[in-house]
């Protein structure tokens, strides 16, 4: 009796490249948050010694000479945007995109812009400009007091 020892072939080519690609787009999709608009509406806090919070004040951000009118700045940090959509007027909203919960970079032009979908945000009421965020960015409190900006 003869018996033939054939190598055993292993995965195809095809087959090992459709995984690698099935793996990567999970990934991608991870980072992209969980489903539409089902983002956090608050940001997140400290509870570090910085935080004051719960002696009555509140965290420091920034000095109103940081946030320029018609525009604003990210504090990612503290998962929070700050805006003066007029001269004097300061805002705060969640910076957590309501698409799919990726963060906001950036102000510009009266708009807060979202960088994973093209998603924008008015700087006068969280209202979206563009999507294909459907939902408007929650309002933070915050308290202005002389030139001290602080989450509330």
């Amino acid at each position: 009796m003869t018996v033939s020892f054939q190598p055993t072939s292993g995965p195809a080519r095809r087959t090992v490249v459709a995984a690698a690609g099935a793996a990567g787009l999970a990934v991608a999709l991870t980072a992209c948050g969980g489903s539409d608009d089902d983002a956090s509406a608050a940001p997140a806090q400290s509870g570090g010694a910085a935080d004051d919070t719960a002696n009555g004040g509140g965290t420091p951000l920034a000095s109103t000479a940081d946030i320029p009118e018609g525009g604003g700045k990210v504090f990612a940090d503290q998962k929070v945007v700050v805006v003066q959509p007029s001269a004097g007027e300061f805002k705060a909203y969640s910076a957590t995109c309501t698409h799919q919960g990726c963060a906001v970079k950036s102000v510009s032009d009266g708009l807060i812009n979202c960088p994973c979908h093209n998603s924008n945000f008015s700087v006068a009421d969280g209202s979206v400009s563009s999507g294909p965020a459907t939902k408007p960015l929650p309002e933070v409190g915050i308290t202005v007091d002389g030139d001290s900006i602080t989450l509330a």
